[in-house]
């Protein structure tokens, strides 16, 4: 069996982390997109128009692409989240659990039956 440690706190700082990261990334991608898409043929002949316009079309490959990652950062930063809300209410969950088990205790000792969550709803006829 493998044993995992989860902490929240840190699970939420590195998703705050990744996050400035991932801004930082996309204001810089739209920042060169002007001056990596739509270059400049360097003279007036045709090998520099395709030269220009081959160089243009690796900017907006990049483009395409760093679209792509940001899709993938966003996503997997939701889920570095999601997941301490989970490992938090985790947590929560068990610490409940241990605190009824601390309630119980006596009164399953004298009557052996637990005082909360005996699993079993009164009615009007079984109170």
């Amino acid at each position: 069996m493998s044993y995992m440690i989860a902490v929240p706190d840190m699970l939420s700082s590195a998703a705050g982390d990744l996050a400035s990261i991932g801004s930082s990334i996309n204001a810089s991608t739209r920042a060169a997109a002007a001056a990596t898409t739509r270059l400049l043929p360097a003279a007036a002949d045709e090998v520099s128009a395709h030269i220009a316009a081959l160089f243009s079309g690796h900017g907006e490959g990049y483009q395409a692409i760093a679209r792509q990652m940001a899709a993938f950062h966003d996503q997997f930063t939701l889920a570095l989240t999601s997941s301490a809300g989970a490992y938090a209410s985790a947590e929560a969950t068990n610490v409940e659990q241990q605190v009824l088990g601390l309630i119980n205790a006596p009164t399953q000792a004298l009557l052996g039956r637990p005082l909360i969550g005996n699993g079993a709803d009164g009615t009007a006829a079984n109170p």
